[in-house]
């Protein structure tokens, strides 16, 4: 969508376009109230800090609907079919899918939620090395990590989102 279509929307529609980014409400809403934007970069720029910082309870919520990394999303809804594109270099061999299962279960066993990852652009090695490495982080490392791998794939999906 345009940009200038973006600003002009009805705030409703507006925050229905910016959900599947990421379905944070006060970022939503932040963002939706900040229109007009004079151009992508203070969009961009807005998006990055709004809502600063998310809570753990809101990073939980916003969780809810990501699968697995190496787990297609399923359905016809924008956030899967994001999904689906950001995790579509993860490799589907039979071995690298068992290891991916093997260490998502150890990293839920242990912090209680899905692992998130920025999957678009990393290779199936970096992802499961950056997994491990992430095993070994205390519960406040790794949620400040999950907020921050959460607003890269935010800013990510609005890119796709919204153009000049």
């Amino acid at each position: 969508m345009k940009l200038s279509s973006f600003n002009s929307l009805p705030a409703s529609e507006a925050a229905a376009l910016l959900r599947p980014c990421v379905d944070i409400d006060r970022w939503v809403a932040e963002l939706v109230a900040a229109r007009p934007f004079s151009g992508k970069e203070p969009l961009m720029s807005a998006a990055a800090t709004a809502a600063e910082p998310w809570s753990e309870a809101e990073i939980d919520a916003a969780l809810a609907r990501h699968p697995r990394i190496g787990e297609r999303a399923e359905g016809a809804i924008a956030e899967a079919g994001m999904s689906r594109v950001e995790q579509a270099g993860v490799s589907r061999d039979a071995a690298v899918q068992a290891e991916l299962r093997q260490q998502n279960l150890a990293y839920e066993e242990k912090f209680g939620r899905v692992f998130l990852i920025r999957a678009a652009g990393r290779s199936t090695e970096d992802i499961l090395k950056q997994l491990a490495s992430r095993l070994d982080n205390s519960p406040e490392e790794e949620i400040a990590e999950v907020g921050r791998q959460l607003r890269e794939i935010a800013l990510l999906r609005l890119e796709g989102v919204i153009e000049q």
